[in-house]
């Protein structure tokens, strides 16, 4: 990478609390293959940058970012590769109610539908003319259900395995609290279940293009908002809780929900995260595939120009060695 003054615009919002950070300028060229060859090329050479971009002193733990690229069909509006404070996320739902919003806000799409593709697969956003957002997310389905793992001092936990866009581990008899008074314990208890999952060798199967690591855990619990189904609590890869209620944690979810017969088709599920904000979301099924969509707000939070000073020594981000 070019040593040299770099600047990166960027455009802030958050999605239901959640914060998204859309890269509109200064990227990396990530050549004109396919998303999942871009992404492999950002991860291989550009990891730098990701860090730079996200981690403090620019950036935190929490926020998301989206790098938008030329989209590789003609139908796209665009491409957009999603990362974090620990490396790069296959999809992200809020996320990409954010960079609905980001569009709009550039005035690149209008009320209407259009087509995103990320590296596992196209999404289609639907912006209303009064400003709110909906995705079809990519097809989500549950591999396995009633998995249980031994996670020490705690004893064995039981879920659920699913693909929302990313892989969870979906659990409902936790005894936890869910409240967001409780979010440092709810954290280390997440934790603690992720790395047993890790080391049983528990994880996803191969019918997702996204790998199969289980880096997603969420907890459910009764909703304190009377709009709502649920209420969730979802620690994601970088051991940062979400605020939003997690968009492809809301399709896993749907997707357990109609295996079990609890959710049919085009019955609305209205998911509440930790900090009370909502999701409203829906399955339908086309063909064999079960394809959910989610509804939310999203508000820009900022404009600016990042600039990355070789004279910096944290020019790339603060990141544990």
């Amino acid at each position: 990478m070019n040593e040299a003054l770099r600047r990166v615009r960027v455009i802030d919002s958050h999605t239901e609390g959640e914060p998204t950070r859309v890269v509109i300028d200064g990227g990396p060229d990530l050549g004109r293959g396919t998303m999942a060859e871009r992404l492999a090329i950002f991860r291989e050479k550009f990891d730098d940058l990701r860090s730079g971009i996200i981690n403090e002193p620019r950036g935190s733990d929490i926020l998301v970012g989206a790098l938008l690229t030329p989209p590789t069909s003609a139908r796209a509006v665009c491409g957009v590769i999603f990362f974090n404070n620990v490396g790069f996320l296959n999809a992200c739902g809020h996320g990409t109610i954010g960079v609905a919003r980001t569009l709009a806000h550039l005035g690149k799409i209008g009320a209407g539908s259009h087509v995103i593709q990320t590296p596992v697969g196209e999404v289609t956003i639907h912006l209303d003319p009064a400003g709110r957002i909906t995705i079809d997310n990519v097809a989500s389905y549950r591999a396995a259900k009633d998995m249980a793992v031994e996670v020490p001092g705690r004893g064995r936990v039981v879920g659920d395995v699913a693909w929302g866009g990313n892989w969870f581990f979906l659990i409902s008899d936790h005894g936890q609290t869910l409240s967001l008074e409780n979010a440092e314990e709810l954290t280390r208890y997440a934790w603690d279940v992720r790395a047993a999952l890790t080391r049983a060798g528990i994880r996803g199967d191969d019918r997702s293009p996204g790998g199969g690591e289980i880096d997603h855990i969420e907890l459910f619990g009764p909703p304190q908002r009377s709009d709502a189904d649920s209420k969730n609590f979802v620690l994601c890869p970088g051991k940062a809780y979400d605020r939003s209620p997690c968009g492809t944690g809301t399709s896993a979810k749907m997707a357990c929900l109609f295996a079990d017969g609890m959710l049919n088709e085009g019955q609305v599920w209205r998911q509440e995260s930790i900090i009370g904000s909502l999701f409203t979301g829906s399955v339908r099924r086309e063909g064999e595939k079960l394809i959910p969509s989610i509804s939310g707000s999203a508000h820009i939070t900022g404009e600016a120009t990042l600039i990355l000073d070789p004279g910096d020594p944290f020019r790339y981000g603060i990141r544990a060695r």
